[in-house]
């Protein structure tokens, strides 16, 4: 489906979806020649943004650099923990998004030269730029965890960038785990990748033992002091469904417990406070903005020093510091979630605002940005949160009145939650209306 792209503006900020806005960096006449965009990462937000600029200005000449070859989607995959999903089933083909970009180039990005405006990749090919968006999602930061080595790092699994080799190999592990045993598992320091995730993962791990293992155990190691996201829903699914605050409660939660050490040989977590030892251990480190965006000089703060993550123009999610660099997704310094719906969702405001530049006009000035986050709390129940952000003086992104919370959990909205993923997968990689999904919700 396709449709202009102010109808598509005019419409969604009706309905409190999205729109876009942006001012700074040079403007590009598409009449008179072909602006080259590249574009680097094809997760929601590089695949969602180079999906609507090239439907908005078909003249761009879109480049997209992605080192995989596919798409795994990180929401639902904790449902393969659970055994609701197969790895198949939220793993997706780039066959659509490569048949509407100009150039598709499966490598890695080594060096990037803003003021030359090229970038260089592993393969030794170099892409000339008047537009680079930076769509690179999260770097972990192994180093911030003692004995968290590359050889630890083959049995201690993050699972926090979905994939065979992360979702798929955990899911191995907790079948091989004998009944009785325990799982292990960290939240990092916020602000980090979706924030109900952990907590979600929690609940999908427990459904699974729930069945197979009931005699196990899960350790949660929160280094936050209170759970950071639908805390009284999780709460309530817990108690509901793991007996939680009993004797017998299949998941214990310990706030303020960062893991500051791993030992794989031992199976062993060190915090400030204890060790803890696991049959599986599933440890997520700190992170920060994905590595592409310190070689685009672009990983500062507001402050203008060198930061975790990067300070945007909200108006066109360009780097403050770097002009013609702009970055989506979780790699930015803002008050959103770090999601997969923000993701696809900015992706589209920075589409609409790169369109209006190369054209010589200032983008829309009243952005607008939604969030929606459902999280299963069992085989069959969910929950969700909605915000709306609303661009305010002083390059703000102001939370909106309406949205929250749900009431409770509901079989209801886990089949909203499926349809989600369905719509969201099919609009960041253009799936056709005839797509056969698999993944349930």
């Amino acid at each position: 489906m396709t449709f202009d792209r102010r109808e598509f503006l005019k419409i969604s900020a009706g309905a409190g979806a999205v729109a876009v806005a942006g001012l700074s960096g040079c403007a590009t006449s598409v009449a008179s020649a072909r602006p080259k965009v590249v574009v680097v990462g094809a997760g929601f937000g590089g695949s969602t943004f180079a999906r609507y600029l090239k439907m908005w200005e078909p003249k761009a000449e879109i480049t997209l650099i992605e080192p995989n070859d596919k798409f795994t989607s990180c929401p639902f995959s904790n449902t393969v923990l659970a055994g609701i999903n197969q790895m198949e089933d939220i793993t997706f083909g780039y066959d659509h998004i490569k048949k509407v970009v100009d150039a598709w180039v499966q490598d890695t990005v080594t060096a990037i030269d803003t003021t030359k405006r090229i970038v260089t990749t592993a393969g030794g090919k170099t892409f000339a730029y008047d537009r680079l968006v930076l769509a690179g999602g999260i770097e972990l930061l192994f180093d911030k965890v003692q004995g968290y080595t590359a050889e630890a790092q083959k049995t201690i699994k993050h699972a926090w960038k979905a994939g065979p080799d992360q979702t798929g190999v955990l899911r191995k592990q907790l079948e091989a785990m004998p009944d009785g045993g325990t799982f292990v598992m960290s939240v990092p320091m916020a602000p980090y990748r979706c924030p109900p995730g952990p907590y979600e993962r929690a609940c999908m791990v427990a459904t699974y033992f729930k069945k197979a293992k009931p005699k196990s155990k899960i350790i949660v190691l929160d280094g936050n002091p209170d759970i950071a996201s639908k805390k009284g829903l999780f709460l309530a699914a817990w108690k509901k469904h793991y007996g939680y605050g009993t004797d017998n409660s299949m998941i214990d939660y310990r706030p303020n417990n960062m893991p500051r050490a791993v030992d794989p040989v031992k199976m062993m977590v060190g915090t400030e406070f204890d060790d803890v030892k696991g049959d599986v251990i599933n440890v997520v480190p700190p992170m920060q903005a994905a590595s592409i965006c310190d070689l685009a000089g672009v990983r500062v703060g507001l402050d203008g020093k060198p930061g975790p993550w990067c300070a945007i123009d909200y108006r066109t999610f360009e780097s403050l510091t770097v002009k013609n660099v702009h970055i989506l997704g979780d790699s930015t310094l803002t008050n959103f979630p770090k999601s997969g719906s923000v993701a696809n969702n900015t992706g589209k405001m920075c589409a609409s605002a790169i369109a209006e530049l190369l054209n010589g006009r200032e983008p829309d000035a009243a952005p607008v940005v939604t969030n929606t986050c459902y999280s299963a709390s069992s085989p069959d129940t969910a929950f969700h949160v909605a915000t709306v952000f609303r661009y305010g003086e002083g390059n703000k992104m102001v939370a909106q009145k309406g949205g929250g919370v749900s009431k409770e959990e509901s079989e209801l909205e886990f089949a909203y939650m499926e349809s989600w993923a369905h719509n969201v997968w099919a609009d960041t990689l253009g799936l056709p209306a005839d797509y056969k999904f698999t993944a349930k919700g």
